[in-house]
């Protein structure tokens, strides 16, 4: 037994001896493969080389063939140097000379009556530039009644009652509230009239104004021509109907008396006013004399004053309406 325990003691002591050089082995092994890795992280990677994609080949935009010039009337796209042609020159509208007769009208004389003023001053100051002898028929109670008959009569024209009677549509179509009824009585009627003539001052006659159902009526027309009489003022029938019996119990009651001949402006047309002022004109130079109405309208002043003095010319001798009673 003895001799067993001294072997395990010599082996003991050699593995002993052993143990710390291995230790030392291994770190020292483990210092080194540190400062290994540190050296290698120290050091940058190399890179990667970048290939470069081989250069696409563009495509070349197809040639287009030239076009031909493009040559217009006035403008050509050629290379050959074009004056360029000098612009239009553009003068004023130039107001068409009034229209000659086709054949010579000859002498006569004319009248014309202008109805329905009173309702602006523009329309008798446009009139009386006209500078011919033009009669003014005004309806009572109008804003500016009063002012255009001053104006008419300064200016040296004739003024006129246009004395409002009831239409035979009446009451569908619209009539003054001074206007003159059948229903009213005689009475009643003559004070209006003289209403009228207090309204319209220079007032040398009177015609109707509308009245295709009251001029038919004597009795009622009786009364009216009664006054006027009683003042001197002459009558001239419209000749809204041809029915009335205005003119002939006129003249029966001994009033200087006329009728219209010729409507010029039913036809809110320049150039069929025109035609109706010839027809006007070729009438009195067969009769002597003749008689027109018409109404402020543009399209109607515009006419009258192209026509007017290319007539005079021709012969008409235009006058008042009191110049054509009888």
């Amino acid at each position: 037994m003895p001799k067993r325990n001294k072997s395990v003691r010599v082996n003991r002591k050699k593995s002993g001896g052993r143990r710390p050089l291995v230790s030392l082995l291994i770190i020292v092994a483990l210092i080194v493969l540190v400062f290994y890795l540190l050296e290698k992280m120290k050091k940058p990677a190399p890179e990667k080389p970048v290939v470069k994609p081989p250069p696409v080949a563009q495509k070349k935009p197809p040639v287009k063939a030239p076009k031909p010039p493009a040559v217009h009337k006035r403008y050509t796209s050629a290379a050959k140097v074009v004056p360029p042609a000098k612009p239009p020159v553009i003068s004023p509208p130039v107001t068409p000379p009034p229209s000659k007769p086709t054949a010579p009208i000859g002498r006569g004389t004319v009248a014309i009556i202008i109805d329905d003023m009173g309702s602006s001053l523009h329309e008798v100051e446009a009139l009386t530039a006209i500078n011919v002898p033009l009669t003014f028929s005004i309806i009572p109670g109008l804003a500016k009644s009063r002012e255009v008959a001053e104006v008419a009569h300064d200016k040296d024209h004739e003024v006129m009652i246009h004395m409002p009677m009831e239409p035979k549509d009446y009451p569908k179509r619209r009539l003054e509230k001074n206007g003159l009824l059948l229903a009213e009585s005689d009475e009643e009627i003559e004070n209006q009239v003289k209403e009228y003539l207090k309204t319209i001052p220079y007032a040398v006659g009177a015609n109707n104004h509308m009245g295709s159902r009251f001029t038919e009526d004597e009795g009622k027309m009786r009364d009216v021509l009664q006054v006027l009489k009683g003042k001197g003022l002459f009558f001239i029938d419209s000749m809204t109907t041809p029915r009335s019996v205005g003119r002939k119990l006129a003249g029966e009651m001994g009033i200087r008396t006329a009728a219209r001949n010729v409507f010029l402006d039913n036809d809110q047309d320049v150039a069929a006013i025109r035609k109706q002022i010839e027809q006007l004109a070729r009438l009195a130079a067969k009769r002597g004399s003749a008689i027109g109405i018409c109404h402020p309208h543009g399209a109607t002043i515009q006419a009258l004053a192209a026509e007017l003095p290319v007539l005079e010319k021709e012969g008409i001798t235009f006058v008042y309406a009191s110049k054509l009673v009888r």
